[in-house]
């Protein structure tokens, strides 16, 4: 059986704070003014949506793997729990950037319709829909997680949910090639050109297919936890060593990385980063853990907004040095500015969690009992 999925882990708080440190540092120093250390650091910040994908992979997956085991699996269930996880808070700030063009970090945005269908990542060209490109990679969970219920559907019918191993092999193997066939049909051709870098991001970055390493490694690691007990005894006890393992595959990963854009990083960098994120929420999810056993009230308040910070923090960013550096005679790339913006962005990223956020997860849990009180009656 999974981990009781209600007691919380301390450790994927951890993971969860480390991602979106990781993403709001690498959009700071890249995409706004910052102090050029920033920019050095958060070089490889941009992984920490490769460590979003494996923790939502896991954490959606075994919700799913825990209601197969027990025979009790409700697709409605998990469609509901997924609107009123992500949608509200989504639409508000969607809402905010097409209503308020001041708020928008960049000068174009994609059209409403491709947001809405969580379609936006594909054929994303930076030069014209540069604004709330992040929706990117909400896109791509989206996409997933419409096709993951209908996969283990048939797999349930058919009465072979232990084929979801080679299926998830299957998947991650495509990613290479699609990646290389991308790389070679639609990238390669721009090499020395200024658009280079437009279409790396067009077919190799944004691309569902080529960005699914992630995602499946959270699930691979949830069905080995579901239905190889014996395996996860096994994994449970190196949980240490796990933790060594991940930080020299990123190790590697970001030597790798160092021209992100680069053959190797785009074909083989992905699927490392990917395997060695798993590896950290393996020993993240082990009691022998340190980051099991580490518990810090700090991690589990980020891990609370960390989507709202997620979708939020650009606009956030953006206002914050347009508002204030100026009538407060703040350089736009100094310290003061960094702590001013950091301070702005948990403050907004507390607000949508506090207005938006928790209320729909309350009426969530209103319908989701409402709806096991009426099956009940009907039964």
């Amino acid at each position: 059986m999974v981990d009781n999925i209600n007691k919380r882990l301390h450790g994927l708080d951890i993971l969860r704070s480390l991602a979106i440190i990781l993403v709001y540092f690498y959009h700071y120093g890249r995409l706004f003014s910052s102090p050029e250390v920033i920019t050095s650091i958060g070089k490889f910040g941009w992984t920490g949506v490769d460590l979003f994908f494996v923790l939502s992979g896991y954490l959606i997956s075994s919700h799913l793997f825990e209601e197969i085991l027990s025979k009790e699996v409700s697709f409605k269930n998990y469609f509901i729990k997924r609107f009123f996880r992500i949608i509200p808070v989504y639409l508000v700030v969607l809402l905010a950037y097409f209503l308020f063009p001041m708020f928008r970090e960049r000068e174009a945005l994609a059209p409403l319709w491709k947001y809405l269908t969580f379609t936006q990542n594909i054929g994303l060209d930076l030069r014209y829909q540069g604004t709330f490109s992040h929706a990117w990679s909400l896109c791509i969970e989206e996409q997933f997680y419409l096709f993951l219920p209908l996969i283990l559907w048939i797999l349930i019918y058919f009465k072979a949910v232990h084929k979801i191993f080679p299926i998830l092999f299957i998947l991650f193997i495509l990613g290479f090639v699609f990646r290389l066939y991308n790389w070679s049909n639609f990238v390669s051709p721009f090499t020395n050109t200024n658009v280079f870098i437009i279409y790396w991001y067009k077919w190799i970055y944004y691309l569902t297919i080529c960005r699914l390493d992630g995602l499946i490694t959270g699930v691979f690691i949830a069905a080995i936890f579901a239905f190889k007990p014996m395996c996860k005894k096994k994994i449970s006890t190196y949980a240490p060593g796990l933790l060594m393992i991940s930080l020299v595959l990123l190790l590697g990963a970001y030597y790798i990385c160092q021209n992100e854009e680069s053959f190797i990083a785009s074909i083989f960098g992905f699927p490392i980063i990917s395997i060695g994120y798993g590896m950290m929420l393996l020993a993240a999810i082990s009691p022998a853990s340190i980051l099991y056993r580490s518990k810090f009230s700090f991690t589990k308040k980020l891990a609370e907004l960390s989507f709202a910070l997620y979708l939020s923090h650009k606009i956030i960013i953006h206002l914050t040095q347009e508002w204030i550096a100026v009538p407060l005679s703040i350089e736009k790339d100094s310290w003061i500015m960094l702590i001013i913006c950091v301070f702005t962005s948990l403050l907004s990223a507390y607000v949508l969690n506090l207005l938006i956020e928790k209320p729909f997860l309350r009426i969530r849990n209103m319908v989701l009992n409402f709806r096991s009180v009426d099956q009940l009656l009907i039964d």
